[in-house]
């Protein structure tokens, strides 16, 4: 009995430990990249309801491209000063520059770090986002060593940094001279394969802990992109910004399900030194390659996700406005196929994306090609003129 009373007494004890362990371990934080390289009125919104759930703004700042040279982000820096949130600076060197010109690099990224604080922006640390070969890493880190040295002291230095940097023996030092890393595991590899794989990044997350003795991040995608076929080699992405050529585009997503579970394992049972998580990217309301903003924030939460579509019918004079509401938290594709039970029907067609069969009794409106209806958005799929329409009898087919 006493053995059994100490044994008792000691998973009592173990188990208290074990609770105290899980209070202590901080909750992963989560911010949000900011990507768009104008600014328009869209921002507002998307600022404000954002707030609740994500900490931090890392804020496209600067780019650079091998033909195109050197762009700025037009940035509404009032709104930023009204959000308040930590700011971090991102500065973008194409991973095809032949080199970087430590001088010009330098130079530019004081330049538009000096513009914003003279616009009253606070900054809370530079990231620079540069997808360097492997064999460039040396070259790299003297760079970024240079570059620490004239920024102002307390000014934390952060870098994106590839899966593909694993296998080489100057990571560890190139680690070093920065204050953290963001570890991006999206469209990292072929495009044709998919976005995201959230194994091979819980792999790539648990490779990143064993090296790194600094805070990292994980980078996750809330976007999808389109592929367009090229001859003779590996299909063009369009992602934000629009491919001036016409063909038909291959739509990739990122699964919001899959991400959901990945963050939870990742709350659950974090890698040594992560963080926190970084979206990308901030979803403005006309952003038709991003997840909306309430499903980004429910997957940031952890929320159960779930799409709820409705038929809508506005009428007036026998006119029916025929359109799909999604009152879920998770974005919808497009229904395949819509039937409306109806009388007395002497005209109604359908909208673009969708076609029209109709008889006597039942109007059937079939889906042509892919589209999504945001969290709490809705769709219009066509019209109708009818003495009655049942929307009791009438369905939508997912």
């Amino acid at each position: 009995m006493v053995f059994l009373a100490r044994l008792s007494g000691l998973l009592v004890m173990v188990a208290l430990l074990a609770g105290c362990e899980r209070q202590d371990a901080p909750p992963l934080d989560q911010q949000l990249y900011v990507w768009q390289r104008q600014w328009t009125p869209a921002h507002e919104a998307a600022l404000k309801d954002s707030r609740a759930d994500f900490s931090t703004l890392r804020v496209l700042a600067l780019q650079a491209f091998p033909r195109a040279g050197w762009s700025r982000a037009r940035i509404d820096a009032a709104l930023l000063k009204q959000d308040g949130r930590p700011l971090i600076a991102v500065i973008r060197l194409d991973g095809q520059l032949k080199s970087l010109d430590q001088d010009e690099v330098t130079t530019q990224i004081r330049q538009v770090l000096d513009d914003w604080q003279a616009q009253g922006l606070i900054l809370a640390g530079v990231e620079i986002d540069h997808d360097a070969g492997s064999a460039r890493l040396p070259a790299y880190r003297k760079f970024l060593t240079a570059l620490r040295a004239v920024l102002p002291a307390p000014m934390p230095l952060s870098i994106t940094a590839l899966p593909a940097w694993l296998d080489s023996p100057e990571l560890p030092t190139l680690l070093s001279t920065v204050d953290s890393s963001v570890l991006q595991v999206h469209a990292v590899s072929d495009p044709r394969r998919g976005l995201f794989d959230p194994d091979q990044a819980q792999k790539w997350a648990k490779a990143w802990s064993r090296i790194t003795s600094k805070p990292f991040y994980l980078a996750l995608p809330a976007y999808g992109v389109a592929l367009l076929p090229q001859t003779g080699g590996a299909p063009l992405v369009e992602s934000e910004v629009p491919v001036e050529r016409g063909g038909e585009r291959r739509e990739l997503l990122a699964d919001p399900q899959q991400l959901r579970t990945l963050a939870a394992e990742l709350r659950n049972d974090p890698p040594a030194h992560l963080a926190g998580l970084i979206w990308f990217r901030l979803p403005l309301a006309n952003d038709r390659r991003a997840w909306s903003l309430t499903t980004l924030g429910a997957v940031a939460r952890g929320d159960t996700l779930d799409s709820r579509l409705t038929l809508k019918l506005s009428s007036q004079d026998g006119l029916y406005d025929v359109s799909i509401s999604n009152q879920g938290n998770l974005d919808s594709v497009w229904p395949e196929r819509l039937t409306l039970a109806v009388r007395g029907c002497d005209g109604a067609d359908a909208l673009a994306g969708y076609a029209l069969q109709q008889s006597p009794d039942l109007l059937t409106f079939t889906r042509l090609r892919d589209g999504r209806i945001p969290a709490g958005g809705q769709r219009a799929i066509g019209w109708a003129r009818c003495t009655h329409i049942d929307q009791g009898g009438s369905n939508v087919h997912p």
